[in-house]
């Protein structure tokens, strides 16, 4: 959970005449799948991809994210480029210890990767719902994870076997001081 200070401000109610004061509000926001299935809901478009968001889009997907209760409207207003910076620092933290190697990567597929589609690996990897709170990244690794251990051990190709050997061998051969 990330926790976003939003300064109180000063304005003018042109009805009353008078200066109205706001108090500082903090908003409690969460970056989960939830969050991702609420905006996808608005915006019938998926939200993780490489197309790009307004700042309407963007500015919603903040609202989304908000676990705070009763806030006003009026509060996403006052959000500034820096609190929008943090808040997309926050997004993009992997959330986990865990890394891959470069092996590891498969080339990207060219599924488009919805909130339903997030839900069916959960289902398909008996991961719990309760993950679904979970920070995105986080639940994203996890699935990845959970894929790794769960495939057959891939078999290397003849030229990577040769090299990996090939690199094994030298690296013997220098340990040992030997020339083969």
């Amino acid at each position: 959970m990330f926790q976003l200070m939003i300064p109180g401000k000063e304005l003018w109610d042109e009805k009353k005449e008078v200066f109205v004061h706001t108090k500082d509000t903090a908003l409690c926001l969460e970056h989960s799948l939830v969050s991702l299935s609420k905006w996808e809901a608005k915006w019938h478009k998926p939200f993780l991809g490489k197309g790009e968001k307004s700042p309407e889009e963007t500015l919603d997907y903040v609202r989304c994210m908000t676990l705070t209760q009763n806030v006003s409207p009026f509060v996403y207003d006052w959000i500034d480029e820096n609190a929008m910076k943090r808040v997309s620092d926050y997004i993009a933290d992997p959330m986990t210890a865990t890394w891959f190697s470069k092996e590891d990567k498969s080339p990207p597929g060219r599924e488009v990767v919805t909130a339903e589609v997030v839900y069916y690996w959960m289902i398909a990897l008996n991961i719990p719902f309760e993950c679904q709170k979970w920070h995105l990244n986080r639940l994203l690794t996890l699935i990845r994870v959970c894929n790794a251990k769960s495939a057959a051990p891939k078999k290397l190709g003849k030229k990577q076997l040769a090299k990996r050997n090939a690199a094994l061998n030298a690296a013997r051969r220098k340990n040992l001081g030997s020339r083969g």
